[in-house]
């Protein structure tokens, strides 16, 4: 099974880094086995580990249980509604998504190997290879131009005893174990760690299959109806990350750079800026993924976390906890929240997602501001995201087991938390230090007071002096990039930025179906031809109906 927590990474020109649990160790691969192993490569220098003693006490501030009043975004930010994180999530698995990992037989070629491992934004881990494809045809419908949906379990209660057709993924529902039969038929189970990315998975399930039926509608011929459904989803997917999700994360000016002028470090093309000096492509190579990127900024969304949710009429204000939108899916749970052992995906009365966890999507995202329908707003307004710092909510410090592939295992606690996680991973890779990355970029670092003080972020008073020392001036990339996103108000800036918009840029580039590539490009399923939003997306996907996009409603239904 996949996870989140990659434990090794195949270096372009170097080889397989790995850990023998306690440092990082360099593998030689053969051909056949890098061939098979997904391709990052490295931006820029190599960096030395800190004491692992040090990193946990970094940690545990992290992640430490808030207690004062939380910063504040500044008014010129408007807040980032919470559907934003795990579209982010979404995003990273659809960036990573190893499109060959089952295909061990012999019809594979030598460059679909490299393809399907290469960093994308074509959405391989919606798509898998194909309806065509003798693997993942399993994913489609028997039309093979629809995708696959689930359907919920009833569960006792008012408006939830009825089973929701659409509102889980697809799963399995075969096997000899739960866990097997409880498992999303979907091409990257990672897409249901969480509750929330599972939703975000399903949803673009119904915006593919109702882009399917607008075709057919127009006249589309079946023979070419699956390709043409498919480019229409994944040009207005960039689209909208390049135009939305982005700029709400990093800084706009960046973002704008990158896109209009072109990369300038990561990968540049032949003719582009700077070819003299950083490693240049020609057109059609094969994109990697920078390590800066993965272990580093691109980590991100895990302080954009909240500790609840306010989910749906059933568990609304803060009754949508972090820990059930972990219980509610079927990688990391087994859909029941009062079992003896929420880690053992044995245990539990369902198979499939109960209907009274159906998303409510008002409550995700701002339709009423974004897309003036007032009709859509949920009761309580939207959730909106934690800023962008070096504060993780505290569940992160006690990741479930299934979260990180340690089920059936006893870790040291500390392995537990997320933020330890991050910060030791960037040592078995060698990552480049947050200062040694802004000289590269040819940027001002941080001050080591503003790496050591912030702006109501992580506080490290618990580090010794020559803690201090060492952190100030060789801080974890990880962390410097969010100490920066917090010293500008919560959007990624500098070196963050830089490496968030150039890998975006470069990984839409060398999709398949590119934007980048086919710059005149617009779309045509938002309100007009310069806009696509991800509530365009969900208004399109779900008819821009009320009952589809909270199919609970705000209040019990009686009688």
């Amino acid at each position: 099974m996949k996870r989140h927590m990659r434990e090794n990474y195949y270096v372009v020109g170097e080889g397989i880094l790995t850990t023998d649990g306690k440092s990082g160790v360099c593998e030689r691969p053969s051909t056949e086995a890098a061939l098979r192993k997904f391709r990052f490569s490295r931006l820029g220098p190599k960096g030395e580990a800190l004491d692992p003693g040090l990193l946990e006490k970094v940690a545990r501030a992290m992640t430490a249980a808030p207690t004062g009043t939380p910063p504040v975004q500044p008014v010129s930010d408007p807040p980032v509604p919470a559907g934003f994180t795990y579209l982010g999530q979404f995003v990273d698995h659809d960036l990573t998504q190893d499109n060959t990992a089952k295909a061990l037989g012999d019809h594979v070629t030598v460059n679909e190997l490299l393809q399907g491992r290469s960093p994308a934004l074509d959405l391989d881990s919606l798509y898998g290879r194909g309806p065509d494809d003798r693997d993942d045809d399993r994913f489609y419908a028997p039309d093979k131009l629809k995708l696959r949906a689930g359907i919920t379990a009833a569960f006792d209660g008012p408006g939830t005893n009825v089973n929701l057709n659409g509102y889980d993924l697809p799963r399995v529902t075969q096997g000899s174990t739960k866990f097997e039969r409880q498992s999303a038929l979907i091409p990257d189970l990672r897409n249901d760690e969480n509750l929330v990315v599972a939703q975000t998975h399903l949803a673009f399930i119904r915006f593919h299959n109702r882009v399917v039926d607008a075709l057919a509608d127009r006249g589309v011929p079946s023979a070419l109806l699956f390709n043409r459904a498919k480019a229409q989803v994944v040009r207005h997917y960039q689209w909208m990350l390049r135009t939305d999700f982005l700029p709400r994360i990093v800084d706009r000016a960046i973002v704008e750079d990158v896109f209009t002028h072109g990369r300038k470090f990561f990968e540049v093309p032949a003719y582009g800026p700077h070819n003299g000096h950083h490693r240049t492509v020609k057109a059609g190579d094969t994109p990697t993924m920078p390590i800066e990127f993965s272990v580093a900024a691109y980590r991100l969304g895990h302080s954009m976390v909240r500790a609840a949710y306010d989910w749906n009429r059933v568990f609304p204000g803060r009754a949508g906890s972090l820990r059930f939108l972990f219980i509610f899916s079927g990688t990391s749970g087994n859909f029941d929240a009062f079992g003896p052992d929420v880690s053992d995906p044995e245990s539990g009365l369902f198979e499939r997602l109960p209907t009274n966890w159906a998303v409510d999507w008002r409550r995700m995202y701002d339709f009423a501001g974004e897309a003036g329908r007032a009709d859509l707003a949920g009761p309580n307004g939207f959730n909106i995201t934690q800023r962008i710092d070096t504060l993780l909510v505290d569940p992160l410090a006690t990741l479930p087991k299934g979260a990180f592939g340690g089920v059936g295992t006893d870790p040291p606690p500390i392995q537990a938390n997320l933020a330890f996680r991050n910060l030791v991973r960037a040592g078995m890779v060698e990552l480049a230090s947050g200062q040694q990355m802004a000289e590269f970029l040819g940027l001002t670092p941080l001050t080591r007071e503003q790496i050591l003080q912030g702006d109501g972020g992580a506080v490290l008073d618990t580090l010794t002096d020559d803690e201090k020392e060492a952190f100030g001036t060789r801080t974890p990339l990880w962390f410097y990039i969010l100490r920066e996103a917090e010293l500008n108000g919560g959007r990624l800036t500098g070196v963050g930025g830089r490496i968030v918009a150039e890998v975006f840029h470069r990984a839409m580039e060398g999709s398949r179906i590119s934007i980048v590539r086919d710059p005149s490009w617009r779309p045509s399923l938002g309100p007009d031809e310069q806009t696509f939003r991800m509530v365009d997306l969900l208004l399109f996907a779900f008819e821009g109906r009320k009952e589809l996009l909270a199919p609970l409603g705000d209040t019990a239904p009686t009688g």
